[in-house]
């Protein structure tokens, strides 16, 4: 096997020193290993640097072996793994698209037994061999079609796992579950024969009331942020549930873990509509994602300024899930209050505001930074306002 060129002392020691330095340049270097293709190592450079913030554990590890970039760059992080591994637990779990083997990895510290799925022959003999190396002696890797590898096996899980991935990434920015490979809601029934409870990963930009269209007995919609970006959206599946589902967000940052969780219920009632008071809210981005505006509001006792604004305000501080800023001073949008304002620098956001954040810089000379917050929104009578805040 051509890879087990690159576990030469020689090589992965070059591969390591390499990692803080651009491919771009190195592609134009002489090969200094003329036995193994230059663009192999080249690949291993890259693909190792890419893992050094998202996949630690195995940067660190000695004589771990990487697919592309561009799978580096599509698996879970190490974060989303171990958060998502802190989700489920058993016997035996089954995951069906393997891929990379992260969250395979995680899942083996929660279950005595793993099976990691991949259609890619290479792909499953590389990740076969990282777990070695990661001394993951839990886990059997299996290459091939799934479903084929389901009906073979014929045994009972405690969960199945599964990161569809799509098939036409020319369809823009809306998919459905049905454009993804393999094709869940078509094989849900087939699944169900061997476990009663699934696990779906997808991507974030799946809007949630599509997918509950399409997926039944959904029990639990997680969605994951990381330093308040979402990365993931996974759905919990369990045969025959018949409730609501409850959609619970989580932002993991570096000093804490934001946890928000509420059932889906169309008929909730409106939150409360008020002027900006002492302190000024804003969700975090998984909370965004889950569509929970009015849920936040009533949890947390919060007015909102506006029913699309998705901004909150309270005259007493509280722990909240996302920023938090006390506010300075509050003015209606016109020129003439912004020309006296004379704001030359501030962190500017817009929420259900009809100008940009590019077109407010460019139209007021405002620079990005600084201290101040910037807040361009509209109130409980649809006034177009201005909140000047400071950062908590």
């Amino acid at each position: 096997m051509l890879l087990e060129a690159l576990l030469t002392n020689e090589i992965q020691e070059y591969i390591r020193k390499q990692c803080e330095n651009p491919t771009s340049q190195l592609a134009f270097q002489k090969n200094p290993f003329p036995h193994v293709e230059w663009k192999l190592i080249l690949q291993q450079i890259e693909a190792k640097a890419k893992a050094k913030e998202k996949l630690p554990l195995w940067y660190s590890t000695r004589n771990i072996i990487y697919p592309s970039k561009i799978s580096v760059e599509q698996t879970s992080s190490e974060k989303t793994a171990i958060f998502k591994s802190s989700l489920i637990r058993g016997k035996k779990i089954i995951d069906l698209t393997g891929g990379f083997g992260i969250d395979a990895y995680f899942f083996s510290k929660q279950f005595e037994s793993v099976i990691h799925s991949e259609q890619n022959a290479v792909l499953s003999s590389i990740v076969q061999h990282n777990f070695k190396q990661l001394n993951a002696n839990n886990i059997q890797c299996i290459a091939g079609n799934s479903e084929e590898i389901l009906s073979s096996l014929q045994q009972q899980f405690d969960w199945l796992y599964i990161d569809p991935s799509r098939r036409n990434e020319q369809k823009g920015k809306v998919f459905m579950l049905k454009d993804c490979e393999p094709n869940v809601p078509e094989l849900m029934n087939y699944y169900f024969q061997f476990s009663k409870q699934i696990l779906i990963k997808t991507a974030p930009i799946l809007d949630i009331k599509a997918g509950l269209n399409e997926l039944n007995f959904v029990k639990n919609i997680h969605i994951i942020a990381v330093e308040n970006e979402v990365k993931e959206l996974l759905w919990e599946i369990e045969k025959e549930y018949s409730g609501q589902p409850t959609l619970k967000t989580v932002n993991l940052t570096k000093s804490k873990t934001e946890l928000f969780d509420f059932v889906l219920n169309e008929d909730s009632s409106k939150a409360t509509l008020g002027k900006p008071e002492k302190y000024l809210y804003e969700p975090n981005a998984a909370i965004m994602k889950s569509g929970g505006f009015d849920e936040v509001a009533h949890f947390f006792k919060l007015k909102k300024l506006h029913p699309h604004s998705h901004l909150y305000t309270s005259n007493e501080l509280i722990n909240f899930c996302g920023r938090v800023f006390e506010l300075q001073q509050t003015i209606l949008y016109n020129k003439k209050n912004m020309m006296q304002l004379g704001l030359s620098k501030a962190n500017i956001t817009t929420r259900n505001f009809p100008e940009t954040v590019e077109t407010l810089r460019k139209k007021w000379k405002i620079k990005d930074g600084g201290e101040v917050y910037c807040f361009f929104t509209t109130d409980d009578e649809n006034q177009k306002i201005v909140l000047l805040c400071k950062k908590l």
